[in-house]
């Protein structure tokens, strides 16, 4: 998750001096800072599910979470608008911001890499902790490590950056499809090796560990009733059994996002990259081309994903089928629709209609850092066996109401935290651990 390097009003703070240090408020882009809190509070909309329920029912709304009519066109509507559609804006605002802070450091004379490295491994710090202490499905891991690959790509041009964003996204593809049918020969191994073990036979080192490979991945793609018990009976216990349960997939995530997201979070970032440079996310092209640019990425985007949504339903949501080549087709939609997002709200941004409610967005980007973690810390003690313990219990449709009053509180929270406070309290500390010096916090301390 990318933060701008501070937190600062623009009507009370100067330009910062040309020396090391966080970005100054005045430098801030007031579309990037909303466009980057309604990629938050989007993205709570599919995160739900993995706080309410199995993972599995994330896919798959058979699995769990009500099969009534109003419980599956949740799914449906969720799928269609909202399933990685946001999370792509939100790594290309991360590859706009290293463009944005890079950019003006250097302009200062300033050497930037250091810094932006620094950052980064902080970044990677919080985000396996936030994996492995708080909640399996972290992206700041991921975000951090994958920043560290583009920063060299900083200074090419626009087309330069379009071309190797478009070479490397669909890269993800042809892993997809390998793995999808290594799973299902992982598949038919495990069954012929557990009927073997059943008839009394031992088993070579090669088979167990193969056996051991499927029981992992079993809960993602095995039977979704086995996977669903396995995390009914985990995350309905105490913390330390939920910890127990939650390192392998923590660990799993993490490692197969190596292979798998690399490829899509990085080529995003880099797509981001040119599109700051093109001034699209920074809302400097006309009204006539967001309103073109709209058209077009709904146009061509919308039926990938209403195609990706009426192809799962065909297909009865299986998992073996939706982690091969079922998942192909809204992993290339939702991107295209992502952009046709981004250019509704800049034009929202941009024509001053709901504006309180955007300026409260802009304060809910400027701490997105805070209020991602908060997610997880909010939303697991709700559900989780250790704080209110209501995991599968909730009906889909009813999760949405969790994330209406979490993304209520933090548009009511974050401006006013941020009138007494130049940074949200995750940043302060992630700007500080990257400066190796305390930044001032509060409003009324010297800059």
């Amino acid at each position: 998750m990318n933060e701008d390097a501070v937190q600062q009003d623009s009507s009370m703070e100067a330009p910062a001096p040309a020396v090391n240090g966080p970005v100054a408020g005045a430098e801030r882009i007031d579309s990037i800072d909303k466009l980057r809190g309604i990629a938050v509070a989007g993205i709570l909309v599919m995160n739900i599910y993995a706080f309410a329920m199995s993972m599995t029912a994330y896919q798959n709304p058979l699995a769990w979470g009500g099969t009534e009519w109003y419980n599956l066109g949740t799914w449906f509507f969720t799928h269609i608008f909202f399933d990685q559609k946001f999370l792509p804006i939100f790594s290309m605002l991360f590859g706009a911001g290293l463009v944005m802070m890079a950019s003006r450091a250097e302009a200062k004379g300033v050497k930037y890499g250091g810094i932006w490295y620094q950052r980064s491994f902080w970044l990677l710090l919080i985000g396996a902790a936030h994996g492995y202490l708080i909640w399996f499905g972290d992206i700041l891991f991921h975000y951090a490590l994958f920043g560290m690959l583009i920063y060299p790509l900083r200074n090419r041009k626009p087309l330069t950056l379009i071309i190797i964003a478009c070479v490397v996204i669909p890269i993800a593809l042809v892993f997809i499809a390998g793995g999808g049918k290594y799973m299902q020969e992982l598949q038919t191994a495990a069954v012929e090796i557990s009927a073997l073990q059943e008839a009394g036979e031992e088993l070579t080192e090669v088979q167990t560990a193969q056996l051991e490979e499927w029981a992992e991945m079993s809960a993602f793609v095995g039977p979704p009733e086995i996977a669903v018990q396995k995390d009914q009976d985990a995350y309905t216990k105490g913390y330390s059994q939920i910890f127990t349960h939650r390192l392998p997939t923590t660990a799993m995530m993490q490692t197969n996002a190596l292979i798998f997201l690399v490829w899509r979070l990085g080529g995003l970032m880099i797509l981001g990259m040119a599109l700051m440079k093109l001034g699209v996310l920074s809302g400097e092209r006309s009204n006539l081309f967001y309103k073109k640019m709209m058209a077009w990425c709904y146009v061509f985007g919308l039926p990938i994903v209403l195609f990706s949504a009426y192809d799962l339903h065909a297909h009865q949501w299986d998992s073996m089928y939706i982690f091969s080549v079922g998942g192909m087709s809204n992993y290339v939609g939702s991107i295209v629709v992502s952009l046709g997002h981004v250019s509704l709200f800049m034009l929202i941004i941009r024509s001053g209609a709901l504006s309180n409610l955007m300026e409260r967005f802009a304060a809910l980007g400027r701490m997105a850092l805070t209020n991602y973690l908060m997610h997880s810390v909010i939303l697991t003690t709700v559900f989780y066996g250790y704080g209110f313990g209501l995991y599968g219990t909730i009906p889909r449709l009813w999760q949405m109401g969790f994330v209406i009053a979490v993304v209520g509180f933090q548009l009511w929270f974050s401006p006013i935290w941020l009138k007494n406070y130049r940074f949200g309290p995750v940043e302060w500390l992630w700007r500080s651990l990257t400066y190796w010096k305390l930044q001032p916090l509060e409003r009324s301390a010297p800059a």
